[in-house]
């Protein structure tokens, strides 16, 4: 409880709920930084920080993240960036005998053909989705270099795949949000400006999995206390396994917002993969599992953008 754990990332979506759960669990000596107090894409800053902290552990959550847009519209970005923070880190780690590290992925790491529910045995089976290859690239990248240092130098570092998330502290910006926060935006401003309808990108058939990020945090402490890199294996999913199409999904947001009007679907616009499910059988087999249904979360979700007022920009760290 008094060794010092570096959460990098503590003002996003991951890291600041795995940060709550740390402090809701007693843990007292909580290293956060701001991305205006430590750079993790500035190598030297980042080494100046390990010398100077010495963290004992390390929760990776720091990421250039965005949704569909914004991973079309900037791929360089995503890939230079989510590489410059990884190494800096992950380097950093190793270089000062950190005894465990937890990198957190993302489910985008999969061919866009690979069968459903998603093992982790399918990695690098087939060609990725070409709208977010290059921050996917980046994510395998993190993975495999962890997996590298645990095989030449015996280190300790757990990488965790999650499904899409969705919590506190959410990304509602218009332009590179991801779908079910965006669907709140939307519905929500539908509400209080008295529209008639709100319009969805594609059919409202793709099946996707969303699990609340509270769960996500809970898993990396269960992970944290219990586990090693020799209980996991390369990398690990952690999701619900349960899965909802996007109509069902919009119904279940427009229901909590209390938007009285119509959904209408864009089927002019794309629907991205038509299925994406993780298989979380091995997560499961270590004993954690997901507890949040999808609506109680949303709920939760909601009241919070209510008493935020939680439009803005998702931060690197």
């Amino acid at each position: 409880m008094d060794e010092k754990i570096f959460v990098a990332g503590h003002k996003g979506l991951v890291g600041s709920a795995i940060k709550r759960e740390l402090e809701e669990r007693g843990y007292k000596n909580l290293i956060c930084k701001s991305h205006s107090e430590l750079d993790l894409e500035d190598a030297n800053s980042v080494t100046k920080f390990f010398d100077e902290y010495k963290p004992d552990y390390v929760i990776l959550s720091a990421a250039k993240v965005g949704g569909i847009l914004g991973n079309n519209s900037y791929p360089v970005e995503f890939f230079v960036k989510n590489m410059k923070i990884q190494l800096n880190v992950i380097e950093n780690a190793y270089r000062t005998n950190v005894k465990k590290l937890i990198f957190l992925g993302s489910s985008c790491i999969y061919p866009k053909s690979a069968p459903q529910p998603l093992k982790e045995e399918y990695l690098l089976d087939g060609k990725l989705e070409k709208t977010n290859e290059m921050y996917a690239l980046a994510k395998i990248s993190g993975l495999k270099l962890c997996g590298a240092y645990n095989r030449e130098y015996n280190t300790n570092y757990i990488s965790v795949m999650p499904c899409n998330l969705y919590g506190l502290n959410d990304n509602y910006d218009s332009q590179n949000a991801h779908v079910l926060p965006m669907l709140i935006r939307r519905f929500h401003e539908a509400k209080i400006n008295n529209q008639k309808e709100v319009t969805v990108w594609g059919t409202g058939k793709p099946l996707r999995e969303f699990m609340f990020a509270g769960d996500l945090a809970k898993c990396i402490v269960f992970l944290l206390e219990n586990k090693n890199a020799s209980d996991i294996g390369e990398f690990i999913n952690i999701g619900t396994g349960e899965e909802v199409t996007i109509f069902e999904l919009a119904n279940i947001i427009k229901d909590v917002v209390g938007f009285m009007g119509d959904i209408t679907f864009d089927n002019t616009k794309p629907d991205g993969t038509y299925r994406k499910v993780m298989d979380v059988s091995k997560i499961k087999s270590l004993g954690w599992s997901a507890k949040t249904p999808l609506k109680e979360g949303i709920k939760i979700v909601y009241q919070d953008f209510l008493e935020n007022k939680n439009i803005r920009k998702n931060p690197i760290n």
